[in-house]
């Protein structure tokens, strides 16, 4: 693979620096942070996912607490537990950790998450405010997309990106957060006719589908710019993305890994979110406002 490697992993630790210093700051003044995640699952993937956060909190300084309801807990208990937290003013940030159980959906949740807490931006205010220009959190891996393209220095403004997915966790408001950087942005996905002829003029394609292999050399233009967004997994249980690697690797300039991509930089955004909140709309913020938050 002759393209250039776009590692989430220095851009994480940047972010886990400055996070650091911050917090040692608040914590000389007496003031804590804290992150909630909400988990009503037995499922071994969010479990890994959910120590993670764990590190990352024990390393920043930012309290972690995990509400662990069991799979069996039902919509009223999910919703009673995140209505609780909203109103708390010791917990600074809420995450309700995937898969649900069955009956429940994240849309249907996300709404008793107050928006000043949705780090995620699993809030349908949340997305709503996204596209009035309104401050919000948007979805995190959706903003890490964007932090880690700045951070390499991949201009935006005025250039043909395509998306290729349409979730509401990363296909959608990634559209608008490109949007709102001038890019001109196609959005294709697994069931675009041609999708060699959506993506295969892009200077950008960011791969956000859910379905490992789907982009190919065939897809992206010589020297383009491709980030990989998947986590899928092969019939050896390793996490792949939905780039094939290897022969993208031999046409684009610059591609993400799966993994070490844009999930660790998701991970620091989360605690980004937690620790300087929204922008307050009355004046400048005491701390720097989240790069994941939208004005």
């Amino acid at each position: 693979m002759n393209a250039r490697v776009l590692s989430g992993r220095p851009v994480a630790a940047a972010i886990q620096s400055q996070l650091s210093a911050d917090i040692d700051e608040l914590l000389r003044q007496g003031k804590k942070r804290q992150l909630l995640i909400v988990a009503a699952t037995d499922d071994p993937s969010s479990a890994s996912y959910v120590r993670t956060l764990q590190r990352f909190g024990g390393q920043t300084g930012v309290t972690v607490t995990v509400a662990d309801l069991g799979p069996d807990a039902s919509e009223i208990d999910i919703r009673t537990v995140l209505e609780t937290a909203s109103a708390d003013e010791n917990v600074h940030g809420i995450i309700l950790q995937t898969p649900l159980p069955d009956g429940a959906s994240i849309s249907g949740l996300g709404s008793a998450i107050a928006v000043e807490k949705d780090v995620d931006g699993a809030n349908p205010a949340s997305l709503t405010r996204l596209l009035a220009g309104e401050a919000c959190f948007a979805p995190a891996t959706a903003a890490a997309v964007v932090e880690l393209l700045d951070h390499y220095e991949v201009g935006l403004a005025g250039r043909p990106i395509s998306v290729v997915g349409r979730s509401l966790v990363v296909g959608k408001p990634l559209l608008h957060l490109l949007l709102n950087r001038d890019a001109t942005v196609t959005v294709a996905h697994s069931r675009t006719a041609d999708l060699a002829a959506a993506t295969g003029t892009a200077a950008v394609v960011v791969a956000a589908a859910g379905r490992a292999g789907l982009i190919r050399a065939a897809h992206v233009a010589q020297g383009s710019v491709v980030i990989d967004v998947g986590t899928n997994f092969d019939d050896a249980g390793a996490l792949v993305g939905d780039v094939e690697a290897g022969s993208v690797g031999a046409v684009a300039a610059a591609l993400s890994p799966v993994p070490g991509g844009v999930g660790a930089v998701t991970t620091a955004l989360l605690f980004r979110n937690t620790v300087y909140g929204l922008p307050d709309p009355s004046g400048s913020p005491s701390l720097p406002a989240a790069a994941g938050a939208v004005l």
